[in-house]
């Protein structure tokens, strides 16, 4: 399912969000202005084959594996959240609008025959199946977290039968995957936010999921910290984006997710939000004065990649690569993955603060939150990360339907360093100065010691 960068988020806070799952709907470029986009096109990569209709304005995705194909959601294609364009002979272009770089689309004569079931087999048997498929096909991570997919097919299928309760096959998914502690796997069956047993999210095994009392402990510390609530407490982007004038001379900008500035809910809705809360804070007066600039990603649960990317084009006066892009690409073959795209950081029209930056990470920077800082990782002069290392999941979430209609979702992409070809999936983006972050024993002293040592590099030659 092609969705929103919401989907994007970390599930290790899938359990404390009520967000509803949401498809996003996609613009296309006029074909009458290009030549029809009608008919039938295979993703590269993703497993997904669409059929395009209406002189390009409706679009239906075909969810397909080894074991079959589940028919999705037609959707109008409206302007504003996507693009859809021609990409050369019996090729197109999808481009998602809060994802980084593209979806190539190749033409093909017809739909495969097995998306024309209208009835595909809903047992315990034919459900394990769709889901043990679509991640072998898909997931690129087997042998870097060491795990057996084969071995957990023989383990696990003879204990589904045809009495298999709805309670005993999703406790069986779940098991299946709990063991890759990977951010961006889930299972959901109905409403997360009424029944939270209804949805698992994974997550690693040294960061539990954020409580409303560590959000809260997290909140007050940095208070205490920065001070001066009312320059940031309030924030914009319903708090989420948040900045201060430190008395030293830098500026604190803190961003706790890359979604869901608005009641909108909507692409739009929140760049528009996230170039008013920058426009407010890189003024030309405030880019010739900074000092410094700490930017603090430690709780970002993530999001639109593209708005982590609107971040760093403000701190930059020249382009550069963020990091290149591919998806898992061969149903056999782990290591065969798309083509490698550059995303770029491009310089915002207008004022762009290309002083010192100190960036704040650990293991509750996630998805968008790492990617925005594998995008600062290219910027020169250099960003000094202090911290932990980051969470280690960057993948877009590539979202499936079960024959049942549970929902279930996992990563298929792979973000490298743009240089080195490097992935961080797994480990994350380790800081260049480690110390330690949302520890009891900071709560308990009162202490922030990756926001001070922040502070400390940043402060004028002579001063404390």
């Amino acid at each position: 399912m092609i969705t929103t960068e919401r989907r994007r988020r970390a599930t290790a806070f899938l359990l404390t969000s009520a967000a509803a799952l949401t498809t996003v709907t996609v613009s296309v470029t006029p074909a009458s202005a290009t030549g029809s986009l009608d008919g039938v096109w295979r993703m590269d990569g993703y497993g997904t084959v669409v059929s395009v209709e209406d002189g390009g304005r409706r679009m239906r995705e075909y969810e397909t594996a080894g074991t079959g194909c589940l028919p999705g959601e037609v959707t109008e294609l409206t302007a504003g959240t996507a693009t859809l364009e021609p990409a050369g002979p019996g090729r197109a272009r999808l481009g998602p609008a809060g994802s980084a770089g593209h979806r190539t689309l190749r033409r093909v004569a017809a739909l495969p025959a097995a998306c024309a079931d209208p009835s595909p087999a809903k047992n315990p048997r034919a459900v394990f199946d769709t889901f043990w498929q679509t991640y072998k096909e898909n997931y690129p991570f087997f042998a870097m977290k060491g795990i057996d997919w084969q071995a957990t097919r023989n383990h696990y299928r003879p204990q589904i039968t045809n009495r298999t309760t709805d309670d005993e096959l999703f406790t069986i998914l779940t098991k299946m995957i709990e063991p890759l502690h990977d951010g961006h796997t889930y299972l959901t069956r109905g409403d997360c936010g009424a029944k939270p047993d209804n949805c698992f999210g994974g997550h690693r095994a040294d960061t539990p999921f954020p409580s409303a009392e560590l959000i809260k402990k997290i909140d007050a510390s940095i208070t205490a910290q920065v001070g001066a609530v009312h320059q940031w407490g309030q924030g914009h982007g319903k708090g989420k984006i948040a900045f201060a004038d430190l008395p030293d001379g830098t500026g604190y900008l803190r961003l706790t997710g890359f979604v869901n500035y608005t009641d909108d809910r909507t692409f739009e809705a929140d760049a528009a939000e996230l170039d008013r809360a920058l426009d407010a804070v890189f003024t030309d007066r405030r880019v010739r004065s900074l000092r410094g600039l700490v930017l603090d990603l430690r709780f970002n649960g993530g999001g639109s990649d593209r708005l982590g990317l609107r971040v760093a084009e403000r701190l930059t006066d020249r382009p550069y690569t963020a990091y290149l892009k591919q998806a898992r690409d061969d149903p056999e073959n782990p290591s065969k993955f798309t083509p490698a795209e550059p995303v770029r950081v491009l310089p915002h029209h207008g004022p762009v603060y290309t002083g010192p930056v100190a960036l704040l990470t650990g293991r509750l920077t996630i998805s968008a939150g790492e990617t925005t800082t594998q995008a600062l990782m290219g910027r020169a002069p250099g960003v000094v990360r202090i911290g932990q290392n980051t969470n280690g999941s960057f993948s877009d979430v590539l979202e499936r339907r079960l024959p049942n209609d549970w929902r279930f979702g996992l990563p298929n992409e792979v973000f490298r360093d743009a240089g080195t070809g490097r992935s961080y999936d797994g480990d994350g983006i380790a800081p260049h100065v480690r110390v330690p972050v949302f520890t009891d024993a900071e709560f308990a002293a009162g202490r922030d010691s990756a926001l001070a040592e922040a502070r400390r590099r940043l402060a004028p030659a002579g001063r404390p």
